[in-house]
């Protein structure tokens, strides 16, 4: 018989997962699965489950963007990498809504029936792996400054709260970008590594691929006053022709800055500084909504 691993979040979102392991276990045994389950107990301790109990033919994830982000950690210490399926608990889900999956645990159980498999690029970084995006600027601090009481109480809303205060304190990040084919440097209010169509709770990038070898370099320019409208052009109109707005493909980046901002790998605080990143030698196989399939080329 094939073999799941399940490695879960407890505490991520509302608990939800835990209450539903009846009804995951329930539709893993009718496939054929034999199943074991390992919830998280502290930071980090999905990347070492992962590490530990990888040897299957499926490996279940569930949790936020962070939690999918320390399994990431352990896969240049697997040999052979096992299926990965994912089932969002988090708040904004951003990796998740790439996918075509959302949180309703028995939508996402459907898709284990006749699996469609996609490997994805994933992304090595000078601050370890990510998966979906990498960023330094204004509202980059609102994911991991939100606390886990105000998202567990309030959901989505408590990073719109957080971002109340954003909207008046935009940054300058003076910095300099070097990518295989252009250098540019200026003075930014926003630095966007990706390798997603969703960033930040918003679907911006609606022609994203995720297997081509390629990262998406997005860069919003500082213009005093007139920040916040650049932010919405952006991420609410889902454009990107205003002047001073810049956006490439590149296998791989170097970000040079002294800023005292932290980087935000997906979703989680990082360190601030100088920032390298590029597409890593192997892919990961996720199960995907079949909607979703438009994102993969192969």
């Amino acid at each position: 018989m094939a073999h799941c691993n399940i490695i879960y979040n407890p505490k991520s979102g509302r608990g939800t997962f835990q209450k539903e392991i009846g009804t995951v276990t329930h539709t893993l045994e009718r496939l054929g699965y034999t199943w074991n389950i390992f919830p998280t107990q502290s930071a980090k301790h999905a990347t070492k489950l992962m590490r530990e109990h990888s040897d299957a033919d499926m490996v279940l994830i569930s949790g936020g963007d962070g939690t999918m982000n320390e399994v990431l950690q352990a896969v240049p210490d697997i040999d052979k990498l096992p299926v990965v399926a994912y089932i969002p608990s988090g708040t904004a889900n951003d990796f998740g809504k790439s996918l075509g999956l959302s949180k309703n645990i028995q939508h996402n159980l459907k898709h284990l029936a006749d699996p469609m498999i996609k490997d994805k690029d994933i992304v090595q970084s000078s601050f370890g792996m990510f998966n979906y995006i990498a960023a330094i600027g204004n509202y980059v601090d609102i994911s991991y400054k939100t606390t886990k009481r105000m998202k567990k109480i309030w959901g989505f809303l408590a990073y719109i709260l957080f971002g109340i205060k954003a909207f008046f304190t935009a940054p300058m990040i003076q910095a300099k970008i070097e990518m295989p084919h252009q250098t540019i440097q200026g003075k930014y209010s926003l630095i966007l590594v990706a390798n997603s169509e969703s960033v930040g709770g918003f679907t911006i990038l609606q022609d994203a691929v995720l297997d081509d070898g390629q990262l998406d370099v997005i860069v919003l320019p500082y213009v005093p006053v007139l920040n916040n409208l650049y932010f919405a052009y952006v991420f609410l109109l889902k454009r990107f022709n205003l002047p001073g707005i810049q956006r490439f493909k590149t296998p791989k980046v170097k970000v040079i800055t002294t800023h005292n901002r932290p980087w935000s790998l997906d979703g989680e605080v990082a360190q601030p500084g100088t920032f390298e990143a590029s597409i890593y030698a192997r892919q990961v196989p996720f199960v995907i909504n079949p909607d979703k399939a438009t994102l993969f080329d192969a």
